[in-house]
């Protein structure tokens, strides 16, 4: 019987690699979360109103999202190691900008170019594993990349909580730079070059239109709630006027964003049947396990960011923790994501990876649906802090493992593509998630609370100015209403109200992963690996040369 040919494994260089190239991963990570804990601050300093807070959090990620193809795209022509040099250099550079901000508006142009630097980074980082590591050692160096995902969304608002507790909200970028001299060291050190031999020309238009489509749905998804999903909320200013259509702005984002996608695949189809390069070839997604695997990875992300999004506003207007000692109690997650990158890897060679995925997503729903069914205006930390580490460690388990599925199939000279098509996914799935399970936190803690305070016998006005301030400050209000004998009652009926909004987004995450748990059966059932073998390696490679023959 012919045995399978040994599968080449990773040096010691390639391990120190594989280090530096998740303190990359870390820094990108950490600054989606850690501005959120220090907002507080930033608003006490440079004096912004609360349209700038939004626009501080949210300038990263929609630039952010919007530009995850495009630079996956560019890394694998101009080299994976150059872009992602360049990536950190401008990310560590506009950090040093947000750390100097002396008003809000500065602040917010800064973090549009800390969302370009990160979109450099985080495709060229999985770009570079898929093109470094292979067979186990493969499988070993996701998991170690996605535990550092799950990780490092915890440890942010308390390393946030921390710097701005103890020091200053600037500190909360500043840290960023001796990371980043740290990083540009290490992968000038111990990563390898590599990139695509397609000499042709890059498709300016699709990039263009890939842009647009990712960036007005993107924006869409952010502003719903704010700028109303249909009717247009009253009063509504956009763009420095009065918004004078019956229709609010964000259903003509999301046709734009329809007629873009809808140009980026005629483009798309246009330019392959001419023999030209492609922003994305199209023709990746006749490859099974990249198709499937970018819908679940879609699917499980609208999920996934729930807890992260709900439970620190909970923890520090309902339960009344200061920023850092939210950070603690997020640490479980932190500390399960960890633990799942050594689980991943002593089961990588004994478990197909989809049935990782699997196992993960089933510990997110357990986690998840627990810290609902726990949340209560006295619980005790210790139950909040278990489920977050079941949590935490389905989310290092599923998110690595999911991204080897979708990639597995993927040419080496296209991993920059594929990369940067399933972090956009993620993205996407991400903020939808936000969007549906905002509304879905917010909706519920003002109804309850306009049910609460209509049977204390408030006057509707009153109770409507209540509910107002406590829906559109996040809970934040319910200190000052505290803070007053009169109004303590008010205060505590937010505090149940809000306690039942975050139970129902909890719920309502579960809910999706549940769906993400199906989606992956898309996916196939698979062997054990050692019983797939060679057999499995020669039927990619024969889809991999029938793709080329194809292109040719």
């Amino acid at each position: 019987m012919a045995h399978a040919p040994a599968e080449p494994t990773a040096n010691r260089r390639q391990w120190f690699a594989l280090v530096f190239i998740s303190i990359a991963v870390s820094l990108i990570i950490v600054d989606s979360t850690i501005v959120n804990v220090a907002i507080p601050s930033i608003v006490d300093e440079l004096d912004i109103s609360s349209t700038q807070v939004q626009w501080v959090q949210e300038a990263y990620t929609l630039v952010f999202a919007s530009l995850l193809l495009v630079f996956g795209g560019l890394a694998d022509r101009v080299g994976r190691r150059r872009m992602l040099l360049a990536g950190v250099v401008v990310f560590t550079l506009a950090s040093v900008g947000a750390a100097l901000a002396p008003n809000g508006g500065i602040l917010i142009a800064i973090r549009f170019v800390q969302g370009v630097g990160g979109a450099m980074v985080l495709p060229t980082t999985l770009s570079i594993i898929n093109a470094t590591f292979r067979g186990r050692d493969r499988g070993i160096a996701f998991a170690v990349w996605g535990s550092t995902i799950g990780g490092m969304a915890a440890v942010g608002p308390l390393l946030g909580g921390w710097l701005t507790t103890d020091f200053s909200w600037r500190w909360a970028f500043g840290i960023n730079v001796p990371l980043g001299i740290v990083i540009l060291a290490g992968v000038w050190a111990f990563v390898d070059e590599s990139r695509s031999d397609d000499e042709r020309r890059i498709d300016r238009v699709g990039a263009l239109l890939s842009v647009l489509t990712a960036g007005t749905l993107v924006f869409g998804l952010i502003e719903g709630r704010s700028l109303g999903w249909w009717a247009p909320e009253d009063g509504l200013s956009f763009l420095g006027g009065d918004w004078p259509l019956p229709v609010s702005p964000i259903p003509l984002f999301f046709l734009a964003s329809a007629v873009s996608c809808y140009g980026f695949v005629a483009w798309s189809r246009h330019r392959a049947r001419h023999h030209r390069s492609t922003m994305l070839p199209l023709d990746l997604f006749t490859i099974p396990s990249f198709r499937n695997g970018n819908i679940a990875a879609l699917v499980v992300s609208l999920g996934e960011f729930g807890i992260i999004l709900s439970l620190p506003i909970w923890l520090q207007n309902a339960r009344g923790y200061d920023a850092l000692q939210t950070g603690y109690v997020l640490l479980g997650l932190a500390i399960g994501s960890f633990v799942a990158s050594g689980a991943a890897g002593a089961l990588s060679n004994r478990m197909e990876p989809v049935w990782m995925v699997r196992i993960g997503i089933l510990a997110e729903i357990v986690g998840v649906a627990g810290i609902g069914s726990v949340l209560a205006v006295d619980a005790p930390w210790a139950g909040i802090v278990g489920f977050l580490f079941v949590y935490g460690f389905g989310v290092g388990m599923a998110t690595a493992q999911l991204t080897g599925v979708i990639l597995k199939d993927v040419p080496v000279e296209e991993s920059g593509l594929g990369s940067g098509t399933q972090s956009t996914s993620r993205q996407l799935g991400s903020a939808l998630g936000i969007a549906i399970l905002g509304t879905v936190l917010f909706t519920t803690t003002g109804s309850t609370l306009d049910t609460r305070l209509d049977d204390m016998g408030v006057p509707p006005a009153q109770a409507d100015q209540a509910v107002t301030a406590v829906v559109d400050s996040s809970g934040g209000a319910i200190a000052g209403l505290d803070a007053d004998p009169a109004t303590q009652p008010v205060a505590e009926a937010a505090r149940e109200s809000l306690t039942d909004g975050a139970r129902w987004s909890a719920y309502a995450a579960a809910g999706f992963l549940l769906l993400g748990l199906a989606a992956t059966f898309s996916l196939g059932s698979g062997g054990r690996r050692e019983d797939r073998g060679g057999d499995e390696d020669s039927e990619n490679e024969q889809r991999r040369d029938a793709r080329a023959a194809h292109r040719e």
